[in-house]
């Protein structure tokens, strides 16, 4: 191939979701051509609860996707031109078949970037639809994965759990981690003084905040931020006025722009804990965005997290669900300014081998073109 390769994205993917910006990034890096045909939809949501299944707002953003799509392939016809391969990106589901079609019309493979599953995802870890709904959403899930020609998964464990639940095969999946992006999460000395630990993201099961909330309570536990609203606001709101931890400060929500400065403020930075299948199976983004800001990181000890972090060398696992467990990593980290110093520098020169934007991409180049020049 003379010139460089050409990949379009294409639907009502989320554009400014950390995982499509890390993907876009990483490929340019490599010198590959990315044009973006997309239509916004599901943006307007910001929590993605589930709530959008509801029969009146499930009408509303069925008419606002296929408006979005009318658009895609107006833009298609207009400026038709070479390309490579074609992106169903995160969410992938309801672009999957329509971006087949383009795929087809260009002759191209169709990258399918299978981040979630929409059935373990909503019917599963957040149970927040029954067994009928559940079969709806695994059948979406199956013809997404069928209709792609290479399947992204944003770690090995989850591509096992297709493999198991949906018989992809395995020559079809590539492991493509979500990684960060290093202009909005840059490295920044770790606090040598009193710190506080950090926790953010969207309030869902997934997380495990119950375990942070009770770790919070045990008395010796340093300060905790949590930055985030969710599924679970009402939850967190009555656990905060029955019995509120005394060092614990909840913020209901921070723009991205704006979590890079958090991140340099504190002194660790907590991952993840909950108990849910899912969630033994995921890295989520904030662990590599502190990676990529050289924060120390406590986390679940899980299947997902120890394909990229190491106990002990550039992290601090955890027993997930164990707040006992948790409030003593933090008490001990907390005290402990030189491993925090440790920490974080490992856990930034291990972003630098697998968490780069170049580093995420590679490996889907590699599936696609082969080794490019």
């Amino acid at each position: 191939m003379r010139r460089p390769p050409h990949v379009e994205w294409v639907g009502t993917y989320e554009r400014g979701y950390p995982r499509t910006r890390v993907l876009v990034e990483g490929l340019r890096a490599h010198g590959v051509m990315v044009t973006e045909r997309h239509r916004p939809v599901w943006e307007r949501t910001r929590h993605k609860a589930g709530s959008f299944l509801r029969p009146g707002r499930l009408a509303r953003a069925g008419g606002s996707y296929l408006a979005a799509w009318a658009g895609v392939a107006a833009s298609e016809v207009r400026d038709r031109g070479p390309v490579d391969a074609v992106v169903a990106g995160y969410p992938a589901q309801p672009d999957a078949v329509p971006a087949w079609a383009v795929a087809r019309a260009h002759r191209a493979p169709l990258v399918v970037d299978m981040m979630i599953s929409l059935a373990d995802t909503l019917a599963g870890d957040r149970a927040r639809v029954g067994r009928a709904m559940e079969h709806v959403l695994a059948g979406a899930d199956r013809l997404s994965l069928a209709a792609a020609d290479l399947v992204l998964a944003d770690t090995a464990a989850n591509a096992e759990f297709m493999v198991a639940r949906f018989g992809v095969r395995p020559d079809r999946i590539v492991v493509a981690p979500v990684g960060a992006e290093p202009g909005a999460f840059p490295p920044t000395p770790v606090p040598a003084g009193p710190c506080h630990a950090l926790w953010y993201g969207k309030l869902s099961p997934m997380h495990g905040i119950d375990v942070i909330l009770d770790a919070a309570r045990i008395p010796g536990t340093p300060p905790v931020r949590l930055v985030g609203g969710g599924q679970l606001d009402g939850w967190l709101a009555d656990e905060l006025q029955r019995d509120p931890p005394r060092h614990l400060e909840h913020v209901p929500w921070v723009p991205y722009d704006r979590l890079g400065d958090e991140v340099a403020a504190c002194g660790i930075v907590l991952g993840i804990f909950g108990r849910s299948d899912k969630a033994s199976r995921v890295v989520p983004n904030k662990v590599f965005q502190a990676m990529a800001a050289g924060r120390p990181i406590i986390t679940a000890d899980t299947p997902g997290i120890r394909e990229v972090l190491t106990h002990g060398v550039d992290a601090v696992l955890v027993p997930a669900g164990q707040p006992a467990a948790l409030a003593a990593a933090l008490i001990s980290l907390a005290a402990d300014a030189p491993a925090r110093a440790r920490l974080g520098a490992a856990a930034r020169a291990r972003y630098e081998q697998v968490g780069t934007p170049a580093a995420v991409a590679r490996p889907v180049i590699d599936a696609l073109w082969g080794p490019i020049p």
